[in-house]
């Protein structure tokens, strides 16, 4: 009798001390992860009270990080002209809110109410800093906006023709910050259209 609860004392302390060893082993283990997960924490990110539009139009871009952070969609179209973000970007020479969209993956192949992306849209506007950036993220060039127009071909017709509609988009695009210098886009659009060959 003596013998067995030797034994069985003996199970206990056993299973005790493995249990002991096996939970101090969890407890290593836990403080070797918590050393090399803290980059990994990711915070709860609260989308800023402006919402991602006015953001861009604004030129706000620690509002457009937020943003970016708080997985809001960047590529949501905007209600007027359909334009995401980053067109918008592009369309108001917003560039480090533009490399920004492009560095979160924004999709750049979504289309406005006139079927342009925001390639065509730097192309158009003759933002050549704004096309190699497109350029170098593969954007895709060979697609056709609502008037049968790839991004190089809005820049193939003659200025004179096509400077009446910068002017009145000039004219709507300027109470909201849009700027345009009409000579630097009429030299742009021949180095815009080699750029997209």
């Amino acid at each position: 009798m003596k013998t067995l609860k030797n034994v069985t004392s003996n199970r206990i302390l056993s299973t005790a001390i493995l249990f002991l060893l096996l939970l101090n082993s969890c407890a290593q283990s836990d403080k070797k992860t918590a050393k090399n997960t803290p980059a990994e924490v990711i915070e709860k990110v609260d989308k800023p009270h402006v919402d991602i539009h006015t953001a861009v139009l604004t030129g706000n871009l620690e509002a457009v990080k937020q943003h970016i952070d708080a997985g809001t969609n960047i590529n949501q179209k905007e209600a007027m002209s359909g334009s995401t973000p980053l067109i918008s970007a592009v369309t108001f020479n917003k560039q480090d809110i533009a490399k920004a969209l492009i560095d979160a993956k924004a999709d750049m192949s979504i289309k406005n109410n006139d079927g342009s992306t925001a390639l065509h849209t730097a192309a158009f506007f003759g933002r050549i800093e704004m096309v190699q950036m497109l350029i170098d993220a593969k954007a895709d060039k060979t697609i056709r906006n609502n008037f049968g127009a790839t991004p190089r071909e809005t820049v193939l017709a003659n200025f004179e023709e096509v400077k009446p509609i910068y002017d009145m988009l000039k004219l709507q695009l300027e109470p909201l910050g849009f700027e345009l210098d009409m000579e630097a886009l009429k030299k742009a659009r021949p180095v815009v259209a080699m750029m997209l060959q």
